[in-house]
């Protein structure tokens, strides 16, 4: 299986006239949805049924409260879920849930991780899938929305500390924009062969003669929205690798497309609501520019690897090839998707430890639904202050200052997922006992948990598949890795949020430094790498870099 350079730079290219001719008229939609002060009827209905007042502005306090607290009921729903799934309609014959897996499960679906320590079509019923995890992936991802819709509102609004309204912001996430659009995609899916049915599906093997019935269900109505969503939990073990997922290079190269739209989109949105199409178009050049350069780069790496004449098969699908491969790694793990076409653990050192780097950069580029964009807002705000310090003037970011409380704020958020990361890789290696679930030796056993743990942290769920992490402890330090990666940056990014909301705004000078522009894009890039290469390169030097040396 070779790299055809010209079939992947094609691909590239259909993708951003995809994306480049839908990402302002999105964005328009998306600034519209959260800028509005109508209701749709569903949404007035749904209020009164949940005691909600769609009119009351939270406090980024109030707003954080009642993000945790939904987050935390959906936690215990759907792990009870599991636990009950023998009682529960259109189980399959399916009974409970092991404990720690149910409990890790329910973990990653809310957290938008969707790490799996098990075999769905086998574990999993339909009701569970459908009624549990499916509808976790449009909420999880809706929660990112509205944290990013918080973040944009603290930069705009003046002497206040309200950032709007959770409820509604979430509600209008998930049936505005998540909902319509995953009903068209999930057509799509069909179309191009996703299996959508109430049943197996029987298959006569020509080799042996025999009959076999492969688990079926409703897979594409669940595809969609796991990539949308940029989710990643899949129906089948296999994930986007299983021919009822992704049949063929034409669904291959639409669930891309898929992962990457809303991701691409909410810069235009964020330029839109600021009331600066520039300050959109520069971050979406930043994201962009990470994107292609990362895409190649796979390329390269199993190109170089098919070079030694050693084989590129294994582990990867023949009817992708290595070009949608290597499109596919980079998109799900530049995003917090987590979806695979393919197993990661058999990817070439360089290859995976780029993966890895992808997480590491903390999936910016474009990122996650709502996550990528109010991570890049972040180190947005690490460049202004930098750039203020250079200038020698207060650091100031759409006519707010960045002062110590910003950066204080910033500098935890920065370290809270390098620390669960690294912390988590040194305690599972340096413990013989939780180190054999890697059984892999040498510098792959090591990549297998620190790719492990920094799936989790980021929360984007794709795994070297050596590593295995069904049992109680690893069950749990994932979890808390998960639960820890997840809320305690969109805590920071809500507190940041407030801080900024309750400035006044302060009137641009000729000193002031722009936030748009060629300038502030490559400023903005260079921290995005300074600050991975400063904090990960030892831990990769240790796992991908030294396999890739011995290879």
């Amino acid at each position: 299986m070779e790299l055809n350079a010209f079939a992947l730079a094609t691909q590239i290219a259909v993708l951003i006239v995809a994306l480049g001719a839908l990402h302002q008229p999105l964005g328009k939609y998306l600034a519209a949805t959260f800028s509005s002060h109508k209701h749709l009827a569903v949404e007035r209905g749904l209020y009164r049924l949940s005691g909600v007042d769609p009119q009351a502005d939270q406090h980024w306090k109030v707003y954080l409260r009642s993000l945790l607290a939904f987050s935390v009921v959906s936690i215990v729903v759907l792990f009870l879920f599991q636990l009950l799934q023998g009682v529960l309609p259109f189980n399959q014959g399916l009974g409970s849930v092991d404990p720690w897996v149910a409990m890790n499960t329910a973990v990653s679906f809310v957290t938008n991780t969707n790490w799996q320590t098990y075999a769905p079509e086998t574990t999993l019923g339909f009701g569970v899938q459908m009624l549990g995890l499916a509808v976790q992936n449009f909420l999880s991802a809706a929660v990112g929305l509205a944290v990013v819709v918080a973040l944009i509102r603290g930069l705009v609004r003046a002497q206040t500390s309200n950032l709007g309204n959770f409820w509604v912001d979430l509600t209008r996430g998930a049936l505005r924009v998540l909902l319509p659009i995953s009903i068209i995609g999930a057509l799509v899916l069909i179309i191009t062969g996703v299996v959508q049915n109430w049943g197996g599906t029987d298959i006569h093997t020509l080799v042996t003669g025999a009959q076999q019935t492969v688990p079926g269900g409703p897979v594409a109505s669940q595809e969609v929205i796991k990539l949308l969503g940029t989710n990643g939990g899949g129906y089948f073990n296999a994930n986007s690798a299983h021919p009822f997922e992704n049949p063929n290079a034409l669904s291959n190269l639409f669930e891309v497309f898929l992962i990457l739209l809303i991701p691409f989109s909410l810069p235009a949105m964020y330029g839109r609501m600021v009331g600066d199409k520039r300050q959109g178009y520069t971050l979406l050049s930043v994201m962009a520019a990470f994107w292609i350069i990362s895409t190649a780069l796979m390329g390269w790496a199993l190109a170089a690897f098919a070079g030694t004449g050693t084989s590129l098969g294994e582990g990867l699908e023949q009817r992708f090839g290595a070009n949608g491969t290597a499109l596919f790694a980079t998109a799900t793990t530049l995003t917090s998707t987590g979806a695979v076409n393919a197993a990661h653990d058999s990817l070439p050192p360089l290859a995976g430890g780029l993966a890895m780097v992808n997480m590491m950069l903390g999936e910016i580029a474009p990122g996650g639904v709502g996550s990528g964009l109010y991570g890049l807002l972040v180190l947005s705000v690490v460049a202004v202050f930098i750039g203020g310090l250079m200038v020698g003037r207060t650091p100031e970011m759409l006519g707010k200052k960045v002062g110590a409380a910003q950066m204080k704020l910033v500098a935890i958020y920065i370290l809270v997922t390098p620390t669960l990361v690294l912390l988590g890789t040194a305690i599972t290696v340096s413990i013989p006992a939780l180190a054999a679930a890697a059984p892999a030796e040498g510098p792959h056993g090591f990549s297998e948990v620190l790719y492990a743990f920094t799936s989790a942290a980021n929360n984007n769920g794709s795994a070297f598949g050596g590593i295995t992490s069904s049992g109680p402890a690893l069950a749990t330090m994932l979890a808390l890795a998960m639960f820890f990666g997840r809320f305690l940056p969109i805590a920071l990014v809500l507190a940041l949020a407030g801080s900024f909301a309750k400035q006044r705004k302060i009137p641009n000078t000729a000193g002031t430094l722009a936030t748009h522009g060629p300038l502030f894009a490559v400023l903005l890039g260079a921290v995005v790498l300074i600050l991975t290469a400063l904090t990960y390169f030892p831990a990769l030097a240790l796992g991908p870099a030294a396999e890739g040396l011995l290879k």
